[in-house]
């Protein structure tokens, strides 16, 4: 079981902006010596059980959530469906089961949608990509400039109340 690429620590890191702090995810590449214990470690774990080491090895993310967001497609047509043919029969109880069912599956398939990774990547986190449809993320600078405005606009109200 072969890494593709120098595989990376994530560290937790905290960033002060203002009085509330955020967390974001840093990423630190293995060194020489931790990459060399990560491939001893998988040529052992080969050697020891290499059923569930091929097993681990084609474990394809993208491929689980396209899977996940096929089956919630089906899911939404299956709740149209059932809602269609509660409304036609005229049975309420039915009708809202196939709402439900719907909203729930169009609920799966939109966060199986976000949390795919990307084409490119190779199991990075769910918010590294920027495609199909996430946000983009706001610049650090624009959301930096908002909030010194906000506390500027805080302190100015609190100094003309005499606090």
């Amino acid at each position: 079981m072969r890494v593709s690429g120098p595989p990376n620590r994530t560290y937790p890191g905290r960033t002060r902006g203002g009085s509330r702090a955020r967390v974001e995810e840093v990423n630190v590449p293995l060194s020489d010596h931790e990459q060399r214990l990560l491939e001893q470690m998988e040529r052992a774990l080969y050697a020891e059980d290499p059923k569930f080491a091929s097993a681990l090895q084609g474990h394809d993310l993208r491929r689980m959530h396209r899977r996940r967001v096929i089956q919630a497609a089906i899911g939404v047509v299956i709740g149209i469906a059932l809602l269609l043919v509660g409304v036609i029969v005229q049975i309420v109880a039915l009708g809202v089961l196939g709402a439900v069912v719907m909203i729930l599956a169009a609920l799966l398939a939109v966060h199986s949608w976000r949390q795919m990774p990307a084409a490119d990547s190779t199991g990075s986190p769910p918010g590294a990509g920027a495609a199909r449809g996430r946000r983009k993320p706001r610049g650090q600078k624009s959301s930096k400039a908002f909030m010194q405005r906000l506390e500027e606009r805080w302190r100015r109200r609190r100094d003309n109340d005499g606090h």
